[in-house]
């Protein structure tokens, strides 16, 4: 190969080296083909237990990635042509080089380039424009259960597929906001088995390619062991999975955005608490089971309206959420609250959005002012320290 097509392909080598020092979590390895005459020499890139093994000419060796790079720069001196296969989550990176010049170009890196909608009725998957599309992301669609294993939508399994991907329609803009980041990290509180973990993080990093990471944080052993089996098997590299205490936990980095779907009663507090500690961007909550202040507040004005105990705890309800958005703003979140789905499909249906807008001083006049008229101490108060 002429000397200067070997300069230029060293230089886009070198590139590759720089994206996989910053993309390494999702490298999915790497096929080369160094071509004589008629006559093809192929080797191939693969990552397993933390090493890079490559073989080629009958051998399998191990080496670091940049004595990969090194290798196939020196190869290639010696080839009328090669190609490189790069494959990452999302990304392909093609370089073909020979005497006549060398270029590169990228692709998408999907399992199926057309979604199979077809199968399925529109009043199953009724009639919206999915985020997390059957075909592109079926691998990920049946390793959490949603689809079979021949790629068929399970009909048990359609309410948690429109569920999941609303939560990522609602949450979209959010990290859209975010893309300037050089990373998003996304810590997802009493996780359980991670389903929103792992569609958030196809969507970010396979369709809006973004380079992110997780951490699932849940007290119960046996859904932290699923889920690291899951993200395993499914190549997901950049996920932690942590047993601890809410009530305690502090990233060792800096939070985007702090998540919890339907943790129960205090653990969403917990959840919050933990946004706020570690003054994540956005915190994303949708509550559960409200019991802490059914029997801790009372309003003696509405006596009449809350000897009904069916409005009394609705109530109860809505005043926690009260409590929790109006404290967001205290810490200088700008708060939403909207309905997450339909009420048809659960009562637990209200999505609490926080932005964070303010730094400096907290402002909590409203919510303690709330907390003395309703006579009620929530344990987030505890929980923020």
């Amino acid at each position: 190969m002429k000397k200067q097509n070997l300069t230029k392909l060293e230089f886009l080598v070198t590139g590759l080296k720089q994206r996989n020092i910053e993309n390494e979590n999702f490298f999915m390895g790497m096929n080369i083909n160094f071509k004589s005459g008629r006559k093809d020499f192929p080797a191939q890139v693969v990552y397993k237990k933390e090493e890079y093994q490559l073989r080629y000419k009958g051998r399998k060796d191990s080496l670091d990635f940049d004595g990969i790079c090194s290798l196939i720069v020196k190869e290639a001196a010696e080839y009328d042509s090669l190609t490189i296969e790069y494959v990452e989550r999302g990304t392909i990176i093609m370089i073909d080089a020979d005497n006549k010049g060398v270029n590169i170009k990228y692709a998408d890196n999907i399992d199926q380039k057309e979604p199979a909608f077809e199968k399925y009725n529109t009043s199953q998957l009724k009639n919206r424009e999915y985020l997390i599309k059957v075909g592109p992301a079926s691998k990920l669609l049946k390793e959490i259960g949603i689809l079979t294993a021949d790629g068929k939508l399970k009909n048990d399994k359609i309410r948690k597929y429109n569920q999941i991907d609303h939560f990522v329609e609602l949450v979209d803009g959010i990290i859209k906001d975010m893309m300037h980041k050089d990373s998003i990290t996304v810590v997802d509180c009493a996780c359980g088995k991670s389903y929103l973990s792992f569609v958030l993080n196809y969507y970010i990093k396979d369709v809006l390619k973004k380079n992110c990471h997780f951490i699932g944080i849940d007290n119960a052993q046996g859904v932290i062991d699923s889920s690291r089996k899951m993200a395993k098997s499914l190549g997901y590299n950049n996920m932690e999975f942590v047993n601890e205490d809410l009530a305690s936990y502090e990233p060792e980095v800096h939070a985007d955005i702090v998540m919890s779907l339907h943790a129960c009663d205090i653990a969403t507090d917990m959840a919050i608490a933990l946004g706020i500690r570690a003054k994540a961007d956005a915190i994303v909550a949708v509550p559960c089971c409200h019991k802490e202040l059914l029997d801790q507040y009372s309003f003696e004005e509405m006596a009449p309206v809350l000897k009904h105990g069916v409005f009394k705890a609705r109530f109860a309800d809505l005043l926690t959420d009260g409590l929790r958005s109006a404290l967001l703003e205290g810490y200088g979140y700008d708060v939403s609250a909207i309905e997450y789905i339909s009420p048809l499909d659960t009562p637990k249906n209200l999505m609490i959005r926080a932005i964070k807008k303010e730094d400096g001083e907290q402002n909590l006049e409203s919510y303690n002012s709330l907390k003395r008229m309703f006579k009620v101490d929530p344990i987030i108060d505890k929980l923020v320290y």
